[in-house]
């Protein structure tokens, strides 16, 4: 099993959207199985992929990731009773629901951060909470893809410290660049720290910190980047961005290079893994009807030069998934 975070500490860029359908694509095209967790507070993905009347249900069963971290917030340890996993009926992928109450847990997960950095087991535990269930879902599934909101605070360390891999989305403006430096000295500084903690409890305990017997490293990877949400012309049949677009998205590869690819310990065969353009009304489109890109039909309001588009996606997202799992695997 590989897990994968879809990142970026710009906000706007079109997360969401991307991991859902790559997401989507590979169980309904590639027949892999995949789990959804929707670590973000804002609860965007579990919003996408379930029909409102199921959202509601949802969270009258609180049957969400805030279940994962009750237990240990009220000192019990990790979850013990069944995970709260449900299917979503048009994108086909398991789901563990976001909750908007783990805006809530990043106070906790914070300051059990400063105590896990320092060797303190309790701290280690709550930090390495997301390593716990991905230990739990290691035989159910091929790909566990982590939503995450667009920040550098305490839970999304956490997701980070449990995950193989994270891609980077990155729209064709000046901030997701410079969001770019940030990421990567929050993710060195991350590393150093945990491993710091964890040398520490060996020192105090004169054994390792294990989780089911499992033993516990940074083991995150940079596997690729997606330049999406710009406008295309068409020159001699091959579309190119604008010339607005085009000077920032020329500068992307050089700033990847830099800040992600420079500290891979794996070499990647493909950096860039695909390019989206600009897919209209699409996307609303999809949201509405809670059924992915490539899966849009007349009856969810698809009309004209939209079934081009539909196609067009679809390849492209065959493209992005291929390379994805080119890297990872």
């Amino acid at each position: 099993m590989k897990s994968i975070v879809v990142f970026n500490n710009k906000g706007g860029v079109g997360k969401t959207s991307l991991l859902c359908n790559i997401a989507s694509y590979l169980k309904v095209k590639k027949n892999k199985r995949i789990l959804v967790i929707d670590a973000d507070p804002q609860c965007n993905a579990t919003t996408y992929m379930f029909p409102y009347s199921d959202v509601e249900e949802i969270y009258k069963t609180e049957n969400t990731i805030y279940k994962i971290i009750k237990p240990l917030q009220r000192g019990k340890g990790y979850l013990k009773s069944d995970l709260p996993i449900i299917k979503s009926p048009n994108f086909k992928v398991d789901v563990i629901p976001g909750d908007t109450q783990l805006s809530l847990a990043e106070d906790f997960l914070s300051k059990d951060w400063l105590d896990g950095k320092s060797g303190d087991y309790r701290g280690l535990q709550t930090t390495l909470l997301f390593k716990d269930l991905l230990e739990k879902l290691k035989d159910d599934y091929d790909y566990v893809f982590f939503d995450v909101g667009p920040s550098l605070g305490a839970l999304n360390r956490s997701v980070l410290a449990a995950s193989d891999f994270y891609i980077v989305p990155m729209s064709s403006d000046i901030f997701s660049l410079q969001a770019l430096e940030n990421i990567s000295k929050s993710l060195i500084e991350w590393k150093k720290q945990l491993n710091r903690g964890l040398e520490e409890y060996m020192v105090k305990e004169s054994e390792e910190f294990k989780i089911n017997d499992s033993s516990i490293s940074w083991n995150l990877q940079f596997a690729g980047y997606i330049t999406q949400q710009y406008t295309a012309k068409t020159v001699n049949e091959i579309k190119r961005p604008v010339n607005a677009y085009e000077k920032i998205i020329k500068k992307i590869p050089s700033a990847i290079q830099k800040y992600l690819v420079a500290n891979n310990s794996i070499k990647l065969k493909v950096i860039q893994l695909g390019e989206i353009t600009n897919l209209n009304s699409l996307i609303p489109l999809s949201q509405s009807s809670s059924v992915p890109i490539f899966n849009l039909k007349s009856e969810h309001g698809v009309v004209g030069a939209h079934f081009n588009k539909v196609k067009e996606f679809d390849n492209t997202l065959m493209t992005i998934t291929s390379n994805l799992t080119s890297n990872i695997n």
